[in-house]
């Protein structure tokens, strides 16, 4: 079974993967851990890692075609941004979900977590969605305002994650 789960940052993808991987005992893969083993293969701090990615494709591509291929094993729940369009593209059989969410609350969410403001928190996450669109228009024509590829599509604005599991261990069954 292969179920990818993606959202922007602060709408509970991280939350809501785990929970689903440990419901269905599935391992859980979280792109953002990979990016991480990757700056530190190349000796570099995160913050750092990501400058780099905007200047160098090959570390997107590196990270990506890690995803896809663990998309392709299957029995894993990948999450990161790019990761419904990853199996979309590979021809990856599995559920694609999308975890959507109001812009202030993915905000507020990440202000709590990271312990900033939630305008710095805005800010951050208004940047970070930028270089991220631009980059992945770039390197694969993918615009992630595009949720076509997703099979559920799901708002976490104010409903609870336990909520949003449920519906997608009913779609995984279906």
């Amino acid at each position: 079974m292969l179920i990818t789960l993606s959202g922007l940052p602060g709408s509970g993808t991280s939350t809501v993967a785990r929970l689903v991987a440990d419901r269905l005992g599935l391992e859980h893969v979280d792109g953002g851990t990979i990016f991480r083993a990757l700056a530190t293969e190349r000796g570099v701090s995160l913050a750092r890692f990501a400058e780099l990615a905007e200047l160098d494709d090959s570390i997107d591509k590196a990270l990506d075609d890690r995803l896809t291929r663990l998309a392709l094993d299957g029995d894993v729940l990948l999450e990161s941004r790019l990761a419904g369009w990853l199996a979309h593209r590979s021809t990856a059989l599995g559920l694609r979900v999308w975890i959507d969410c109001d812009e202030v609350e993915r905000a507020r969410r990440v202000a709590d977590r990271d312990v900033h403001h939630v305008d710095d928190a805005l800010e951050t996450n208004r940047v970070r969605e930028a270089s991220e669109r631009a980059r992945y228009l770039a390197y694969y024509g993918i615009d992630l305002t595009d949720l076509s590829v997703y099979d559920l599509v799901l708002d976490s604005t104010s409903r609870a994650p336990e909520l949003l599991v449920t519906d997608i261990v009913a779609a995984a069954a279906a």
